[in-house]
């Protein structure tokens, strides 16, 4: 008879099948990592890491998708597993994912609590290159729900173009932007086809860290012209130092019969009225924004200065910029516009593209310049557009004026003088030549929305008090987002003591008048030199 096995021996024996299970479960988890690269939930088989929820049946391009709470996806085709790319299966098994999903849930929950998404809502996520907002979207019972980005991430994204949406027009009835706007190059272009694919009472859905002032909410309600702004809040970003805002918009539908228009128009007609200082009285729809902005603008110089061509281009340094003010993002195209623009030298070059502060935008630059002399100097300069013209109050053949000016600016010295629009005034110094005046107003209007950022510099040697009114009369002012004016009037002169300029009718008071006439009705104007 054998001898019993001894306690030893016993614990021994269990020790080693105790190894064996845990070696078992580590190949297991070897195999479902390195070779199926996600939570190793296949058919008839165990999941790791899986979550007792009920999972969630997505519908996909093709095939059938599947995602647990768990922050993983299963695709289907056919009821056989098919392999997704192994950085998605890493994507989907991460906590940034599950993290990223969770926090669209709560945006969307909210949204539906609002009124704003239904569990029926065609929805659209645009420029979602994964696609998390999309399964926060199904998860939270949105089941028609499907997301666009420049490359596909099936099942839940779809390759399209932003610029380019590929559905109908007016086809869902909520749109999710997200961040897209601020990610953008060409927001106006994005917003046009964000409004083009939703349906009329349909809601549009914008995140974006601009905004935060009101020149930039407003921009960038302007870029969906048909749309009522509904909501502006603050929420935190998927990143909780972050802070967003949530902007909530709904396109409407305008039906207006010919009677309607008529009568729109003839009220447009009534604004043209002018006011006694011939200056209209119709104010810009975006004046509001503009007062803010006008508010923290720096002061006037309201007492003369003895010496103007020192006190002026020191105040140049005092010169609160509307970038500096405010966030210009939210536009379709960023132009200088440099009216009477002189030599590259006078402005262009020495101010505008060395100090005024783009914001890292492009700029489109116009040279308006009278006087050929300078002509030739910009054939070599790339990126400005010549007009060789007179900026006037209308098209016609005009007189212009050169005058060699003992006041003229020394990096100007060798030009063509100061030309200016008016009678001869016989002195020996001035030549008179023939030059085509054109409607600057009207060009204005006809080049430019208020999707554009547009700055303007002004230095027309008195023919200010011609061009502002104009351009009151004619709306043209309301496109105009800032603009350096150089206000001319008899002024004392450089080069005599207690004599002024005979050169000029307008004395600085009447300067100053235009100057606050131009901010009380919502233009950020500054007083140039």
């Amino acid at each position: 008879m054998d001898p019993p096995l001894k306690p030893r021996t016993c614990r021994n024996l269990f020790v080693r099948i105790l190894l064996f299970g845990v070696v078992a479960l580590a190949l297991r988890f070897a195999y479902v990592v390195v070779v199926l690269g996600g939570a190793g939930c296949g058919s008839g088989d165990f999941c790791l890491f899986s979550s007792p929820e009920e999972s969630l049946a997505l519908s996909g391009s093709g095939a059938t998708t599947t995602a647990r709470t768990a922050a993983f996806v299963r695709v289907h085709d056919g009821g056989v597993t098919t392999t997704a790319s192994p950085s998605l299966r890493a994507l989907w098994t991460s906590r940034e994912w599950r993290r990223s999903v969770e926090y669209y849930s709560s945006v969307f929950n909210r949204l539906r609590s609002d009124g704003y998404l239904s569990p029926s809502s065609h929805s659209l996520c645009v420029d979602t290159p994964v696609g998390y907002e999309v399964l926060a979207l199904k998860e939270i019972g949105v089941s028609d729900a499907i997301g666009v980005a420049k490359k596909k991430s099936l099942p839940l994204v779809r390759q399209g173009n932003p610029f380019n949406l590929p559905f109908s027009e007016g086809e869902f009835d909520f749109v999710f932007a997200g961040c897209a706007l601020d990610r953008s190059k060409r927001p106006a272009d994005l917003a046009a086809e964000i409004a083009r694919v939703v349906k009329p009472q349909g809601f549009v859905i914008i995140h974006t860290t601009s905004a935060q002032d009101l020149y930039s909410l407003t921009s960038l309600q302007v870029l969906f012209p048909g749309h009522d702004p509904i909501k502006s809040r603050k929420i935190k970003g998927p990143d909780s130092s972050i802070t967003l805002r949530e902007i909530i918009i709904q396109k409407i539908q305008l039906e207006l019969d010919n009677s309607n228009i008529l009568s729109h128009q003839d009220k447009d007609s009534e604004n043209l009225d002018s006011s006694s200082d011939g200056i209209s009285v119709n104010n810009c729809s975006n004046q509001q924004q503009k007062m803010q902005l006008i508010e923290s603008a720096e002061p006037l110089i309201e007492e003369e200065p003895l010496k103007p061509w020192i006190a002026l281009k020191r105040n140049a340094k005092n010169i609160k910029y509307l970038p500096s003010l405010a966030d210009i993002s939210f536009k379709r195209r960023y132009v200088y516009i440099d009216v009477g623009a002189r030599s590259y030298g006078s402005s262009i070059g020495s101010w505008f593209r060395k100090q005024y502060p783009k914001q890292n935008h492009t700029f489109e630059i116009y040279a308006i310049e009278a006087d050929h002399s300078f002509y030739d100097e910009y054939k070599s300069r790339k990126g400005i557009t010549l007009l060789p013209y007179a900026a006037w109050v209308r098209n016609e053949t005009l007189s212009f004026e050169i005058n060699r000016d003992h006041d003229q600016k020394e990096d100007e010295k060798g030009g063509g003088g100061m030309g200016r629009i008016r009678p001869v005034s016989g002195s020996t110094h001035s030549e008179v030549r023939t030059i085509k005046g054109f409607d600057f107003a009207n060009w204005v209007k006809q080049s430019f929305s208020e999707k554009d950022y547009v700055v303007m510099k002004m230095d027309v040697e008195g023919t200010e008090f011609d061009l502002i009114p104009r351009l009151f009369q004619t709306g043209a002012i309301c496109l105009i987002d800032e603009l350096f004016l150089e206000c001319h009037y008899n002024r004392w002169q450089r080069c005599c003591k207690g004599v002024r300029s005979p050169k000029y009718k307008n004395t600085y008071g009447q300067c100053l008048d235009l100057f606050q006439s131009l901010r009380q009705r919502g233009v950020l104007v500054h007083q140039w030199w």
